[in-house]
């Protein structure tokens, strides 16, 4: 390996080519070799500017590009799947964004793929496990002052939602953060899901199902509800408190600047995740290229991408279907690392 690490970037939308800023002037140790996209004109955009870089349309060619030595899949989660399978078979080592695989058929075979290998390759982007506050709350919580934890309340809001947003996306592309967060923090599984429909927002595209209240249980009775609107029309907001049976913490209540003039005073509302969690996808590609700079894969692996893609499918079932939906997580191929 290099002096630098040489990452091909795949997908160079508004995630990749924020990824694509961070590896060039943010993280060290670390160069963007090779930059995938289907629209070329993006992936040349993304790439503008940055030295002995390749540009392609075929995600393969990326891979095989000169100086490639590790893989950071920002591409949208149907592609996720082959991207993999591909990074493993070159024995590449791998950040993959969320959804790691959108369906866990899907996602279940990349766990056996790698299982198959025998040695993790692939790290999965569920980048709140950097957060500075959820790092803190997850150190509370396994300190045990509180108490057993008994319900986690959780908060999230978008701004807008994307043209082609659908209402089973607030579950498997907005909530499945939600999802990955409650397995962390509580070091559970969740077993089964229930979704409340309230009347939506004015404010939702027509069709959409916009917010909704998820009811997730987990396997030692801890309850997490998430409230999830994505059109709530003034900022980003993303808060979690932990009801234990000693006390109580809270995250997300916006430590952000407060501008203060005359006659009134105003906080700061972040509009955007780049924004919000801009330090912990800092800090998660960081750890990410210093691990793999040594050999070593760390952070959220394969099955914590197939058990939140399982998660979601059982609550995309029970927004459809109503009532609760049992989740139906497989057994665990291959060693646990």
């Amino acid at each position: 390996m290099g002096d630098l690490l040489g990452v091909a970037v795949l997908g160079a939308g508004h995630m990749g080519a924020d990824h694509i800023r961070r590896l060039d002037q943010v993280v060290s140790g670390a160069r963007v070799a090779a930059v995938a996209d289907p629209d070329m004109e993006r992936a040349k955009e993304a790439a503008a500017g940055l030295s002995a870089v390749t540009v392609h349309a075929d995600p393969s060619a990326a891979l095989d590009a000169p100086g490639v030595e590790a893989v950071l899949i920002a591409s949208p989660g149907p592609a996720h799947e082959e991207a993999l399978l591909a990074c493993f078979a070159r024995g590449l080592p791998v950040l993959c964004e969320k959804p790691m695989v959108p369906d866990p058929t899907g996602a279940l075979r990349v766990v056996e793929a790698e299982a198959r290998l025998g040695r993790r390759l692939a790290q999965i982007g569920f980048m709140r496990r950097y957060d500075s506050e959820y790092r803190r709350l997850k150190a509370l919580l396994d300190g045990g002052s509180l108490g057993r934890p008994l319900m986690l309340h959780c908060t999230h809001r978008n701004v807008s939602s994307p043209a082609d947003f659908t209402s089973a996306m607030l579950i498997n592309s907005s909530v499945s953060h939600e999802i990955d967060a409650a397995r962390w923090l509580l070091g559970q599984e969740l077993t089964a899901v229930t979704v409340l429909r309230p009347r939506s927002s004015a404010g939702a595209p027509e069709g959409l199902i916009d917010p909704q209240f998820v009811l997730l249980e987990t396997e030692r009775g801890t309850l997490v509800d998430v409230e999830v609107f994505v059109n709530c029309g003034f900022g980003y907001q993303v808060r979690c408190e932990a009801v234990c049976e000693a006390g109580s913490a809270r995250i997300g209540d916006d430590p952000t600047m407060v501008v203060t003039t005359r006659g009134s005073a105003a906080h700061e509302v972040a509009q955007d995740y780049l924004v919000r969690f801009a330090d912990a996808y800092d800090r998660e590609v960081q750890a990410w290229v210093d691990a793999t700079r040594c050999g070593e894969v760390t952070g959220p692996d394969v099955w914590d991408g197939y058990a939140v893609s399982a998660v979601a499918e059982a609550g995309v079932r029970a927004l459809e279907a109503g009532g609760r939906v049992a989740v139906d997580l497989a057994p665990r191929p291959g060693p646990r690392w």
